[in-house]
C-alpha cells in the first residue's frame, strides 16, 4: 500500500513543525543554561505587570557590585531556599544588603537581602512558559512528557517502518535485461565514460 504525494507532503510538514516546536521548547527550557542563564518560574503576582504570574524568568548570575537601585534582582529569600524576584529600592553597600519591594506590593519587603543571597538579574521572561516548565519537571507531567516524546518519535518514524512511503513501483523498462528485451536506442552515460 502506498500513500499519495499530498498526504506524504502534509505528513512531512506536520512532523517537521512538531520537531521544530519540540526543539524550540527544549532550548527555551534547558538549552539557555549553556549560556549561563538560570530559569525560575514566577509564582506570585508581586512583580506584575513586569513579570506576570506563570512566566519563565531567565536570570544571569551577577556580582552584587553590578546591581543598581531600580533594578530587579532574583535572590534566595529565606533559609527554606525560597527564591524571589523583586526590585531594588536601596542598597547598603557597607553592610552588604539590598532593600527590595515587589512592584505590585504596597510596602517594601520586611527583611533586607544579603549580598550572599543574590542569584542574579533577570534578563528576559516568557509569559506562561513557567507553568509548562513546572509541569514537566515533576510527575505526572514528567511521565506525560516522556510518553509524548515516545509517541512523537513513533509518529515520525512509523511511516518508514511500515513502508508507507515506498515509491510507486513502475513497470520494467523496455531495455531491462531482466525481462528479456533489449533496446538499441541511445543510452545515458556520465561524462568521461
Amino acid at each position: 500500500m502506498t500513500i499519495s504525494r499530498k498526504v506524504k507532503k502534509a505528513w512531512n510538514l506536520v512532523t517537521t513543525v512538531i520537531v521544530i516546536l519540540v526543539a524550540a521548547a527544549a532550548v527555551l527550557l534547558v538549552g539557555l543554561r549553556l549560556f549561563g542563564l538560570q530559569t525560575y518560574t514566577v509564582l506570585s503576582g508581586s512583580m506584575e505587570p513586569a513579570y506576570p504570574t506563570g512566566s519563565l524568568l531567565y536570570v544571569r548570575k551577577t556580582a552584587p557590585e553590578e546591581v543598581t537601585v531600580g533594578q530587579p534582582i532574583t535572590f534566595v529569600l529565606n533559609e527554606d531556599l525560597v527564591v524571589a524576584t523583586h526590585r531594588v529600592i536601596a542598597i547598603d553597600a557597607e553592610n552588604q544588603y539590598f532593600y527590595t519591594k515587589g512592584d505590585a506590593n504596597e510596602a517594601a519587603d520586611g527583611a533586607p537581602v544579603h549580598f550572599n543571597n543574590l542569584i542574579g538579574v533577570p534578563v528576559f521572561h516568557i509569559p506562561y512558559l513557567g507553568y509548562v516548565a513546572n509541569y514537566v519537571q515533576k510527575p505526572p507531567g514528567l511521565y506525560v512528557t516522556i510518553a509524548a516524546g515516545a509517541v512523537l518519535l513513533l509518529l515520525l518514524f512509523l511511516p518508514d517502518l511500515l513502508g508507507l512511503w515506498k515509491k510507486d513501483e513502475k513497470a520494467p523498462a523496455a531495455s531491462d535485461p531482466a525481462n528479456g528485451s533489449s533496446d538499441t536506442g541511445p543510452s545515458e552515460t556520465s561524462p568521461g565514460q
